[in-house]
């Protein structure tokens, strides 16, 4: 499964037709694409639990994004309109990264993250968002995922670190 994304990151990132001049239309496909693979998995891996998990967690980044987004009032670097901060295609792309990363390991979130990295800097690039709305928007997404889900299958590697100590902590529940 991670050679498919490899090879459809490859195919979209270097076909002609997504030149500079449509890097907008990228960080869009790709703000949608992240969550929808991460719910995909939920679905493919008969998770359940999951499912319910993630419902919560890009729920909980939808509804702060837009909270955010409609109190605050920022207008955008384009003067389209005052809905700039925080960026919600940045916070739906590391949401689902997130998702994937804390309920099914690293390994199968560094596509999804570049993808929501790409997603950020398209926003940015595009002068749609300032680079502080895509951070927010990357904090916001991230810390809704790492909240609401657990690791797949009770495994849980978290790293620790202290003041006299650096190294990495399992845990499994039963």
């Amino acid at each position: 499964m991670k050679k498919i994304f490899i090879v459809l990151a490859i195919l979209i990132l270097s076909n002609p037709m997504y030149a500079k001049s449509n890097t907008e239309k990228i960080g869009d496909i790709l703000s949608v694409a992240i969550p929808v693979g991460a719910y995909g998995a939920t679905l493919y891996l008969d998770d359940e639990e999951g499912q319910y998990q993630f419902y919560k967690s890009y729920g909980t980044t939808l509804a702060a994004t837009y909270a955010l987004k409609y109190t605050v009032r920022e207008k955008r670097p384009d003067s389209d309109n005052t809905d700039s901060f925080p960026s919600g295609h940045t916070s739906s792309a590391f949401s689902g990264a997130a998702f994937i990363h804390k309920r099914y390991g690293f390994e199968y979130a560094i596509l999804p993250y570049l993808g929501a990295i790409y997603t950020g800097y398209s926003r940015v690039h595009s002068n749609k968002h300032y680079t502080r709305d895509v951070i927010a928007g990357a904090l916001i997404g991230t810390a809704s995922s790492w909240f609401f889900t657990s690791p797949y299958k009770n495994l849980d590697i978290t790293p620790e670190v202290g003041a006299d100590y650096k190294g990495i902590q399992f845990n499994y529940k039963w």
